[in-house]
């Protein structure tokens, strides 16, 4: 038996073709699959008992589960979610008045080592599969619908693991996402956010969809970002640009830069002149986000006076600064608490 969402729908269509059937079934059994979600041959009810009973002898299908979800003050939705396998990840609904927001995992733990993320305390233990990454996005879909009364509106790749390191299957699930035959969401609703591998960052400049592009920035000082996130000394911040750069050439889609201000690590008046002169490199516009302390000590103090400092210089120069509210700390749900806590 194989796992039917592994197929194209060229490969469905050969399937039925060996079994002597009409190719226009794999349409349908595809639709079932991407566009509706469906996770029983059993409730394909435009196909015949027999032809469901092939597909149940020959195919499965390995569908995610909540293990535990978790509401927040805020309106916030956390979902621990089970896999095929018994491992877990975690998904968020992040709700305001005008949105609803699917924070969605790439991996089981992650390949990095950012100093200040729970998740990346986590040994990566593999990366999901193209499914599991749709999954995720369908459920949060149907939950914004049962809880807020609206379809889900946007899509960020910022939850557990590095999106640039499950290249192939993220890339695939976004194009099940936005695809017609598919969710059929808009790829301007979904931002790839990534700590920064330049190679990855130019080949998703080369793919023929178009989302949006975050990286995780938090200091444009070499030393300083190689100290809050170490894996970053195998990636320059001039290699970084390079790539931004690229990607801006290609897809004409300005970068944002995520940002965290720390107390006695990036908030200093240099921290704010080399943000300023790394942003003037590539159109762009910088998060300042709320950072939710993980229980590591250096990086637990927020610098208020400094992020106020941060917004002054940057909205002086005439860059674009968004301050991200935290959302779902209360919960271990906000930016950077991903870690499995609920199992």
């Amino acid at each position: 038996m194989k796992d039917i969402r592994t197929l194209s729908l060229d490969q469905l269509k050969d399937y039925f073709s060996s079994i002597g059937d009409k190719t226009f079934r794999a349409k349908q059994v595809y639709d079932w699959l991407w566009s509706k979600n469906l996770h029983s041959f059993d409730e394909m009810t435009n196909l015949s008992k027999e032809l469901r009973e092939n597909l149940n002898r020959d195919f499965f299908i390995n569908p995610i589960s909540v293990d535990l979800l978790q509401k927040s003050t805020d309106g916030t939705i956390k979902n621990g979610v089970k896999l095929h396998d018994g491992l877990m990840v975690e998904s968020v609904l992040i709700p305001t008045e005008s949105r609803s927001t699917a924070c969605v995992s790439s991996q089981v733990g992650c390949s990095l080592n950012c100093e200040f993320c729970a998740t990346a305390r986590l040994k990566r233990m593999r990366n999901l599969e193209v499914a599991e990454i749709v999954d995720q996005v369908a459920l949060i879909d149907r939950q914004s619908k049962e809880y807020f009364d609206r379809p889900l509106t946007n899509i960020v790749f910022m939850g557990m693991g590095e999106p640039m390191m499950n290249y192939k299957n993220v890339v695939e699930a976004i194009h099940k996402i936005t695809k017609p035959e598919g969710l059929g969401m808009s790829p301007r609703r979904i931002t790839v956010s990534t700590s920064g591998i330049p190679k990855m960052i130019k080949m998703l400049a080369e793919e023929e969809i178009k989302v949006k592009l975050a990286l995780s920035l938090h200091s444009a000082i070499e030393h300083k970002r190689n100290e809050i996130m170490p894996f970053s000394e195998k990636f320059p911040l001039t290699d970084i640009m390079d790539s931004l750069q690229y990607w801006y050439q290609k897809t004409g889609s300005p970068v944002t830069f995520e940002y965290c201000v720390w107390k006695g690590i990036n908030d200093g008046d240099e921290d704010i002149k080399a943000l300023l002169k790394y942003c003037r490199q590539v159109p762009s516009k910088v998060n300042l986000i709320q950072y939710n302390p993980i229980g590591e000590g250096k990086f637990d103090h927020r610098s208020i006076e400094a992020e106020q400092k941060y917004i002054r210089e940057l909205e002086k120069a005439g860059i674009t600064i968004v301050v991200r509210k935290s959302r779902g700390s209360d919960i271990d749900a906000a930016c950077g608490q991903l870690a499995n806590k609920s199992t």
